[in-house]
């Protein structure tokens, strides 16, 4: 009876040891899920970020060129002016 006794007390704790790990494990893989589903969405904000300030400097650039655009008509219509006053 006390060799029973004895598989049974480290069977117990074979599937203590084993409940444990176990729950080691899921603690492990839930933590791991958690840091790639906040990686995947700075990825996510870094890209819409990105994306922002492309269209920002697209708009920012088309701007200065038309303001640029303007300022070379002025200039050479006031030249223009200058060289027919001269007539």
């Amino acid at each position: 009876m006390n060799g029973y006794s004895e598989i049974e007390r480290e069977k117990a704790n074979l599937i203590n040891a084993t409940s444990i790990s176990l729950e080691q494990l899921e603690k492990s893989k839930n933590e791991t899920l958690f840091f790639e589903k906040q990686r995947a969405m700075n990825q996510v904000r870094q890209r819409v970020f990105q994306q922002a300030v492309q269209g920002a400097l697209r708009t920012l650039n088309s701007c200065l060129n038309t303001e640029l655009h303007f300022r070379t008509i002025r200039a050479n219509i006031g030249i223009l002016r200058a060289i027919e006053w001269k007539r």
